[in-house]
């Protein structure tokens, strides 16, 4: 089999300009998904050319489960101080809690002043630097690369900021550990869902593409299960509307949920359960969290196709 090469290019041959032409190509569905994946988020509710007072930031969107504000900056060139300025002035401005800067190239004293601002800001901030590349293999079209040069660590913020309470429970640290174990799992597989940060709380949400809803997996160890399902935050006609479809739904899932409209709430599920969860032992750990994966694709292939 012959092999081609891969070719870097300069990416101002690919987008002339930053704001005509990469944001508005970033801003596009399909790209900024891709941008999602590499950040482990669910960008949605994309804005371009947001102002801030007498300034205008390149684009503003959401995280779709935290609801966080998500500022991006674009930089078609090599970091400077004039940016890093703007992305802190444009992040106060918006209240925004998570900052990507996304640059030609990332110069070393800019990339160490966003490894200080995620070492010295709580968890509630998270700050990227991210290269973006072209190549080409022969005469192919370029194909674009993300790269992440700085990332918040969100363990170390986690247990920094778990260890300032003196109130933290065993359960919670057993918590934290199972979604810290997961991520492991989720990386080994190829991250078929976006990463949530490791936490004390008992569920651990993946985005569905609807801010109507969203996926969730929840530790009840009371039980001794593992929860698995739709939660539909506040809309009971969408809930209305999967049950309606409920057969051919559980065709896809290849298995019977359990449907709750919970009357007397706001929110309503579908869910099924995984047994033999026991956070005094752990050795099956594995195949509880491979499980969990399994069900959580199984149940998006089923529900998204009746989400539009």
């Amino acid at each position: 089999m012959k092999l081609g090469k891969l070719k870097e290019i300069d990416i101002r041959k690919v987008w002339a300009h930053e704001q005509y032409d990469f944001s508005k190509w970033l801003a596009n569905e399909e790209n900024i998904k891709e941008l999602s994946d590499t950040l482990n988020l669910s960008l949605t509710d994309v804005e371009t050319e947001k102002f801030v007072g007498n300034y205008r930031c390149d684009i503003l969107c959401k995280d779709e489960i935290t609801g966080k504000v998500v500022l991006i900056e674009n930089q078609l060139e090599a970091t400077n101080h004039d940016h890093l300025g703007k992305i802190i002035t444009y992040a106060s401005g918006l209240d925004a809690a998570v900052v990507v800067w996304i640059v030609a190239s990332a110069r070393e004293e800019h990339a160490s002043a966003i490894e200080w601002l995620n070492k010295h800001t709580g968890e509630e901030l998270s700050f990227f630097l991210i290269e973006v590349h072209a190549y080409t293999i022969g005469d192919s079209d370029p194909a674009p690369m993300f790269r992440i040069i700085e990332q918040p660590n969100d363990f170390v913020k986690s247990v920094k900021s778990i260890s300032k309470s003196n109130d933290i429970s065993d359960a919670e640290k057993n918590r934290l550990e199972f979604w810290t174990q997961l991520n492991e799992v989720l990386e080994q597989r190829g991250k078929p869902f976006n990463k949530r940060k490791a936490t004390t709380d008992h569920w651990y949400s993946i985005a569905m593409g609807s801010s109507e809803c969203h996926i969730s997996i929840d530790l009840v160890n009371k039980e001794h299960k593992i929860r698995v399902g739709v939660w539909i935050a506040d809309n009971k006609e969408l809930y209305d509307h999967f049950y309606a479809h409920k057969n051919a739904i559980e065709k896809v899932c290849g298995f019977e949920l359990y449907w709750d409209r919970l009357e007397n709430k706001k929110a309503a599920l579908a869910c099924t359960y995984i047994k033999d969860l026991d956070f005094d032992n752990q050795e099956n750990y594995p195949e509880l969290i491979n499980n969990a994966i399994d069900l959580v694709l199984t149940i998006r292939k089923a529900f998204v196709p009746y989400l539009n």
